[in-house]
């Protein structure tokens, strides 16, 4: 028995066949919203024509003064194909019907997302390897060091001078008695910065020792102590210079016959 039925999905009807109710239980598809639908629920039988149940009248008892009844067929609108919408669906499950077009949306979205993580993944290791590196970099690079000042003002952080003590040196260093004073002497040193760029003034450590080589005096002299007044502390120890420190000390009764001198900061 043939009828029509609604697409649930867009509200569209269309007529079916006997043969399209019984094929696949009834699932179909719909030419308009391509969805698949069961035609059962809102299937509505067709009507018998009311003309096949009135008497066959004679001609002559037809009544002149009323118009012939005119009898069309059920219309669907032009913009529908039957045939279209009476396709069967397949064998397959509705809900195994993909949408290919969100499909494809879903994986562009997912890999825009991926890059952009990854971008700012990028940003923030070289950020924070700038970060480690700043020292060096500024000593390497002077142009990027006004840059690095600027950025570590806003992160609360400094770029301070280098200190690589394996390229600092002492190139001679001598410990005499003050002829004016017994009890006074003179450290003379003569220090080197090998490094092709300017490094952190070093400190120096001085220790005294007796004639079994004991430790009788130590003492560490910062930069303050003994820098001459031409040198510029924060200016730092200039790229491959030399300097001459004199250091004048009282060591009163303790009398050091020998002495060791290391730079360490």
């Amino acid at each position: 028995m043939s009828g029509t039925t609604l697409c649930p999905h867009c509200g569209i009807h269309f007529k079916v066949s006997k043969s399209q109710l019984e094929a696949h239980n009834g699932m179909v598809r719909c030419g308009h919203c391509l969805q698949a639908f069961d035609t059962h629920p809102n299937f509505a039988p067709e009507e018998i024509d009311p003309q096949l149940v009135l008497p066959i009248l004679d001609k002559t008892e037809i009544s002149e003064d009323l118009p012939p009844t005119e009898w069309s067929e059920p219309t669907i609108p032009n913009h529908i194909d039957t045939q279209d919408l009476q396709a069967p669906v397949s064998d397959e499950p509705v809900n195994n019907v993909l949408d290919t077009d969100n499909t494809a949306f879903l994986s562009k979205t997912r890999s825009r997302i991926w890059t952009v993580a990854a971008f700012l993944l990028s940003l923030s290791l070289i950020a924070q390897t700038i970060y480690l590196f700043r020292v060096e970099l500024a000593a390497r690079f002077p142009e990027l060091k006004p840059i690095l000042i600027h950025s570590c003002k806003l992160l609360k952080c400094n770029v301070p001078l280098p200190r690589n003590i394996t390229l600092l040196s002492i190139e001679s260093s001598e410990l005499k008695d003050d002829p004016a004073q017994r009890s006074n002497v003179f450290l003379d040193a003569l220090l080197r910065n090998r490094a092709a760029y300017a490094q952190t003034f070093p400190s120096l450590e001085l220790t005294l020792t007796n004639i079994q080589d004991q430790v009788i005096a130590r003492r560490t002299f910062k930069p303050r102590d003994y820098l001459p007044a031409s040198e510029n502390e924060i200016s730092g120890f200039p790229a491959n210079m030399e300097l001459s420190v004199t250091l004048h000390l009282d060591t009163t009764d303790l009398k050091p016959v020998g002495y060791r001198l290391v730079l360490l900061y």
